[in-house]
């Protein structure tokens, strides 16, 4: 019997900028190693909250880490052909974009339409957290906008969302991106080719 390949769970913040370069390459790398993918949006700013003390992003708190992030990001956005335009407000609120993705699981538009929020934000320098440029968005990838964020703003797509932040800060999240292979973390964009291998080696080398 062949074994069956544990997918990967692809845990991402929309407003962290390495999320968007692993947001842009994650599904079609899954589906060229035949491996599942699953995405898990959450928030980071609780998590940075309680884990460094500080309400911002890690970037703005360290002007020296944050000027070396900017130059990375524009070489990965050129090696990887992606368009790219620093946002003019960072981090940007996020919330409603994540509950969006939540209330899109299991839609086959899924992916399309997170790609399409990433590239709002860090693109075309537009608030994801405005309503309108949400729908622009989704209707960009032929979803029914209004039926969606009407989703968005359920009880259960706000339950979802604060149910994948908590698991994130127990399965010992810290930053996004993160592929998460059954119980092996692999944290950064650049850890994806790793996480792809791990997902496809034989049980026995685990």
């Amino acid at each position: 019997m062949t074994a069956v390949q544990p997918g990967i769970e692809f845990w991402f913040e929309f407003a962290s900028t390495y999320s968007y370069v692993g947001a842009m390459r994650i599904e079609d790398e899954c589906a060229r190693a035949g491996v599942a993918l699953r995405w898990r949006p959450f928030l980071l700013g609780p998590i940075f909250t309680e884990q460094l003390g500080i309400q911002d992003s890690p970037f703005n708190v360290q002007p020296v880490r944050g000027r070396y992030m900017w130059r990375d990001l524009e070489r990965l956005c050129r090696k990887h052909g992606l368009e790219w335009r620093k946002p003019s407000t960072f981090p940007r609120r996020s919330i409603l974009a994540a509950r969006v993705a939540c209330a899109l699981e299991a839609d086959p538009r899924q992916g399309d339409c997170i790609r399409a929020l990433f590239r709002a934000n860090f693109a075309e320098d537009r608030d994801i957290d405005e309503p309108s440029v949400v729908a622009a968005a989704l209707r960009a990838c032929g979803a029914d906008a209004e039926a969606v964020l009407a989703r968005a703003s359920s009880p259960e797509a706000k339950a979802a969302l604060r149910a994948n932040t908590e698991r994130a800060r127990a399965s010992g999240i810290f930053g996004a991106p993160n592929c998460l292979v059954g119980s092996e973390l692999f944290f950064g964009q650049d850890r994806i080719g790793d996480a792809l291998a791990w997902a496809t080696s034989s049980p026995a080398g685990k």
